[in-house]
Parts: structure tokens; C-alpha cells; sequence
């Protein structure tokens, strides 16, 4: 029996998840959404979605690198998207369904984490040894 401790299992099942919720994000905020809000406020929840299926597809991507590149590293740079999606995505959601203008200030906390994401993937780009 194959037995994984680097987390890419765990990372890979969780890109998967996002990345799902962010297609079902997209198509509520294309067929639900529309007629309940302002044309911005549909822009905004679309650039959410947009980022979820994005960053959840770079974290299946990346889990999958795992094996082959800086392990440590690549994990990291999958636990930043999580957390920039949770943020940046999460806090358009939220913005665009509540108007509640103030939770538009997260939003940069969860774009600088998917940088760092990035950023990392960069430097987890060596091979181990």
C-alpha cells in the first residue's frame, strides 16, 4: 500500500474541492445571480469565482509537483492559495452579496497571499536533493 506523508493526498483533494465550488460559483452567480444585483456587484462575484477555479486548479497542479520538486516548499505554496482563496474570493463573495463596502479591505490580504503562493511555487521549482 502506497503511503503519502508529504500532504500532496490532502492538498490534491482539497484543490479539487475548490476548484469545484468554484465552478458552481460561477455558474450561480451566471444563472442565479443575475437580475439579483448590479451589474458591479455580478462583476465582483465573477472575479471571485474566477479566482477559486483558478487557485484551486493551481493547487491540484502543484500537489501533483510534489514528488518531483521542493516538497516543503510546493506544500506551503498550496496552503497560501487556500488561504488567499478563502480570502480574496471569499470576501468578493461576501462583498457582492451583503454591499457591505467594508469587506472589500480583505480582499488585498487574500491577493498578497496568492502572490506569496506564486512566489513560493517559484522557488519550490528545484529539485530535492
Amino acid at each position: 500500500m502506497y503511503h503519502d506523508d508529504s500532504g500532496a493526498g490532502t492538498l490534491l483533494a482539497v484543490g479539487a474541492l475548490l476548484a469545484g465550488v468554484g465552478v458552481a460559483a460561477g455558474a450561480f452567480g451566471a444563472h442565479g445571480l443575475r437580475g439579483h444585483m448590479s451589474p458591479e456587484s455580478l462583476e465582483t462575484f465573477r472575479t471571485g469565482a474566477n479566482y477559486q477555479l483558478l487557485h484551486g486548479i493551481a493547487i491540484v497542479a502543484v500537489a501533483g509537483a510534489m514528488s518531483h520538486f521542493d516538497r516543503r516548499r510546493l506544500r506551503l505554496a498550496c496552503w497560501l492559495f487556500v488561504v488567499g482563496i478563502v480570502l480574496f474570493s471569499g470576501s468578493l463573495y461576501a462583498l457582492s452579496l451583503s454591499g457591505v463596502r467594508a469587506l472589500g479591505a480583505v480582499t488585498p490580504l487574500g491577493g498578497v497571499a496568492l502572490l506569496a503562493g506564486w512566489c513560493t511555487v517559484m522557488l519550490g521549482a528545484r529539485r530535492p536533493g
